[in-house]
């Protein structure tokens, strides 16, 4: 399937990224995801365990498209947001209590996406500055309880060259661009990508996934 991610990153980038999902050389054990397997995925909020006040809308709004693009049904999260909110759960921790068997009465949807943000935003330094996200995924199945999958991912990009002229003249410019736009939501579509498509730890391809395009 034809990816619609740019991947390309600054020159002076220098990217990190790492799937936390046990072992990297043990596959994951997909039993009760195929004994389960969703159609539909209801995804919440996530939950915000970093100091940036941005990283729970920042983040949300990247991983609909990752999740869609395995061939899964996602609930459009600014109407389910909007909704929550509307019945008394303005935050992201007060959503996620919500009880499976309302969740599975109210919107009907096969399975929720339980996030958690445990690092989002840049730090600086005096000759570099680097971007972080870092998240944990539980999916779990409405009707049951049972978890259908769990995965992490961290990511990070820096921008130390090596080279301490252009370190000097590069960092307080890019620190500047970082503190007036949210350089970790860019970040957020790849740590999605890697997250959710990830060869033996990401999510299974589901029903609405092209079969010409199965591996």
């Amino acid at each position: 399937m034809k990816r619609l991610i740019d991947t390309t990153l600054p020159w002076l980038a220098l990217i990190t990224l790492g799937l936390l999902t046990g072992c990297a050389s043990k596959p994951y054990d997909y039993t009760n995801y195929r004994a389960c397997p969703p159609r539909s995925i209801l995804v919440l909020p996530p939950l915000n365990n970093t100091t940036d006040m941005g990283a729970t809308y920042g983040y949300l709004s990247t991983v609909s498209f990752p999740i869609a693009e395995r061939g899964y049904y996602v609930f459009p999260v600014a109407v389910v947001d909007q909704v929550m909110k509307e019945n008394g759960l303005p935050t992201a921790g007060e959503m996620q209590q919500v009880s499976l068997q309302k969740i599975h009465e109210i919107i009907g949807a096969n399975a929720v996406l339980y996030t958690t943000i445990t690092q989002y935003g840049s730090k600086y330094q005096v000759l570099s500055s680097t971007t972080m996200v870092a998240a944990e995924g539980r999916l779990v199945d409405v009707k049951t309880g049972t978890v259908l999958w769990v995965g992490k991912v961290n990511l990070s990009q820096g921008t130390s060259s090596g080279n301490l002229l252009v370190d000097l003249v590069a960092t307080p410019f890019e620190q500047a661009i970082n503190q007036s736009t949210d350089q970790a939501h860019g970040l957020c579509v790849g740590a999605n990508a890697v997250l959710f498509n990830t060869k033996d730890h990401g999510l299974l391809t589901g029903p609405y996934f092209p079969q010409d395009q199965k591996p």
